[in-house]
């Protein structure tokens, strides 16, 4: 096991009052394995790897709960010692490269930069380096590309270059944060193709976050849904297609166009929106957009019961 989180919480100071954006999640992330993170915007997928990079340094942020990196706590770690991780064992993938990378900066700069930060090389090491990361994800003459700017490269190629800083170090968990969402279907395809091939040839571990359940059954082992701050389903990617038990997991595969089969004169969409975290239902938060509502789904809070699937929900779980 790569990565343990445990109960983790993550809550924010407002002038409205305490905002509790993630509420009790645990999950691990294994040797090699690729987890699937889905659920709609707002859903806690991001801010929950944020906290497991320690990216979360807001003064009015409250981080509570345990995620322990191959043994070692990482919650209350001086960010000095979370520095020296970055980049050379725990790295991310932005979602929007345009933002992840300095304009003002080569991108060879860029990459040689952070392999001098945890790497005693030579400049020109370094720079060597920064070629070869560009040549192996896919970059036409990364000897010419080196030398450019983010905004000289197309947004495959930035998608790229960012994927190619992240590898600077060979990390051993890798999190991939949307990285294919403002991508056409063509070079949405090539990326995932090459973190697959990345994937094998460095034996990475990647956390791939993701609203998309049609990419997740392209690239994932296992599966997490979370909606609300909340894990609401856990399986293998295999099992989660065959069965989804949570209405939410159900609603998002049918909104998905389907393969084969009838064409649907209407795609499903589901109803109302995610709740405010603010005021967030005394039971399950998805209840009042849920076609399988009962009146228990109003009392309490559903707890994530189960192994090879887990599910948190009374329905589902037959209670």
């Amino acid at each position: 096991m790569i990565l343990e989180v445990r109960d983790l919480a993550v809550s924010f100071r407002t002038e409205q009052g305490l905002v509790r954006a993630i509420d009790g999640v645990s999950f691990e992330v294994f040797e090699g394995e690729v987890l699937g993170i889905v659920g709609e915007s707002g859903s806690g997928k991001t801010v929950t790897m944020l906290a497991v990079m320690g990216l979360i340094t807001d003064p009015n942020s409250v981080i509570e709960g345990s995620i322990r990196y191959r043994g070692r706590e990482l919650v209350g770690m001086r960010q000095r010692e979370l520095q020296h991780l970055r980049g050379r064992e725990i790295a991310m993938i932005f979602q929007d490269p345009m933002t992840a990378l300095t304009p003002v900066y080569t991108i060879g700069w860029q990459i040689a930069e952070q392999i001098l930060a945890h790497q005693k090389v030579s400049k020109s090491a370094a720079w060597d380096k920064a070629i070869g990361l560009l040549d192996e994800v896919g970059i036409p003459k990364p000897e010419e590309a080196v030398h450019r700017y983010p905004h000289q490269l197309s947004g495959g190629m930035r998608q790229r270059a960012v994927i190619a800083m992240a590898l600077t170090c060979n990390p051993a968990l890798l999190v991939a944060d949307e990285p294919t969402t403002a991508l056409d279907v063509t070079v949405q395809a090539q990326i995932l193709d090459l973190l697959r091939k990345l994937r094998k040839a460095h034996g990475s571990s990647i956390v791939f976050i993701t609203h998309d359940l049609g990419v997740m059954a392209e690239l994932a082992d296992r599966i997490m849904v979370m909606y609300a701050g909340r894990i609401v389903e856990r399986a293998t990617a295999a099992r989660l297609f065959a069965e989804p038990r949570h209405p939410y997991t159900r609603a998002l595969l049918d909104s998905i166009p389907p393969l084969d089969g009838a064409r649907p004169r209407r795609l499903r969409s589901i109803a109302g929106a995610p709740p405010s975290l603010l005021n967030l239902p005394k039971g399950c938060a998805f209840a009042p957009r849920c076609p399988s509502r009962l009146s228990v789904c109003d009392e309490a809070k559903p707890t994530l019961t189960g192994t090879a699937h887990a599910v948190a929900c009374v329905v589902a779980s037959g209670r």
